[in-house]
């Protein structure tokens, strides 16, 4: 196979067969001068005759002519190559701004691919509250049974908040009560304790003093009197019981 056969290019096409046709013209040149040369030297002269020289001159001319246009040809073509290899070196820039945008391209993928596989490694506080089920969740709340794992798991915490804020203002609630009832527990402990001294106090008077003006100047000083001297009947007669 020729090399012609593997050139496609028109331009590249017409400088080789210029070139071709530049070469037999110079043959053709040098096939004259020789042929003028031996009919010169066959008739006894030195020098090719007149029409000889002319024929020499006309191919001479012809190859001067298909020299200049394969000098023309080879110009452009140089050009043209020229201008191939800038385009030829913007594309391979271009090629290469686009490798190293896909290299970090991979690279970004494979960072989030590390930074994905983290996350669903991260052990989150969530995943250890104390939730209820989900059938027993969804059983409560069937709206939610199209949801998603990710929209799920936000119900069931929001139902968990929800719940514990009860909770918690029941706590509060029974805890305010907690407070009212100690303090009405403490006030009648203070009651039955000033009683427990009203009462020894009688019992003192009564042992030492048992006349009827004394028991009634106590009767007017104290509106519980009373029911001390009720109270302190039975007291009394297991005190002289001991006694």
């Amino acid at each position: 196979m020729t090399v012609d056969a593997h050139i496609n290019d028109p331009s590249l096409a017409s400088v080789l067969e210029t070139s071709k046709a530049a070469c037999d013209q110079a043959l053709a040149v040098v096939d004259t001068v020789t042929n003028a040369t031996q009919a010169a030297a066959a008739a006894g002269e030195t020098a090719p005759s007149l029409d000889g020289l002319i024929e020499i001159s006309k191919q001479q001319k012809l190859l001067n002519t298909n020299i200049a246009h394969l000098r023309g040809l080879h110009r452009a073509a140089h050009l043209r190559a020229r201008e191939t290899k800038g385009k030829t070196a913007e594309a391979r820039h271009d090629v290469d701004v686009l490798h190293l945008q896909l290299q970090n391209l991979y690279y970004e993928q494979r960072h989030l691919e590390g930074e994905i596989l983290a996350c669903e490694g991260f052990e989150h506080s969530y995943q250890k509250l104390p939730l209820i089920p989900v059938d027993e969740f969804l059983t409560l709340h069937p709206e939610h049974a199209d949801d998603d794992e990710n929209m799920l798991m936000i119900a069931r915490i929001s139902h968990e908040k929800a719940e514990r804020e009860a909770l918690e203002s029941q706590r509060l609630e029974l805890q305010k009560r907690k407070q009212k009832l100690i303090a009405e527990n403490k006030k009648r402990r203070d009651d039955l304790a000033n009683l427990d001294k009203d009462l020894e106090k009688f019992i003192d008077v009564s042992r030492h003093h048992e006349n009827h003006s004394i028991s009634a100047s106590l009767a007017n000083h104290h509106p519980l009197f009373p029911l001390v001297v009720q109270a302190a009947k039975p007291i009394q007669k297991l005190f002289e019981k001991v006694v």
